[in-house]
């Protein structure tokens, strides 16, 4: 059996995998543009889009297949970057949308990081048995 904490990586990369994947190639990133009906597309928009979606992806389906609490560690980290950014584009006027996004980002990212703060910098959250 999983510990909890491990589950709630293993969670966090899902809403990832499923959020993120379009993002991939060119041809599903064009197809999630069109549905959201985004600006208008250009080659480096969609450059961007299929890096972050190759690295969010990578790093997602690790952590499903791999869990470790050290993944939970450096996922809330990103995730703090993640809510950043997200959150200065809110306010540069980027759709309200966003705010579901931010959401997420903000509780997997406590989720994940809390336990670490507890225990301390250098303490991890238990191993698994």
């Amino acid at each position: 059996m999983m510990p909890p904490y491990l589950r709630l990586v293993r969670a966090s990369a899902w809403y990832d995998l499923v959020v993120t994947a379009g993002f991939v190639t060119p041809w599903t990133y064009t197809l999630l543009h069109d549905a959201l009906s985004l600006p208008p597309l250009d080659p480096m928009q969609t450059l961007y889009a299929n890096l972050m979606g190759s690295v969010v992806v990578v790093w997602a389906v690790l952590r499903i297949v791999r869990p470790l609490p050290v993944h939970g560690l450096y996922d809330g980290i990103a995730r703090t970057l993640f809510a950043t950014w997200q959150a200065y584009a809110l306010a540069q006027g980027l759709p309200h949308i966003l705010w579901l996004f931010l959401s997420a980002e903000v509780a997997f990212g406590v989720a994940q990081l809390v336990p670490w703060l507890r225990r301390g910098a250098v303490t991890a959250p238990a191993p698994p048995r």
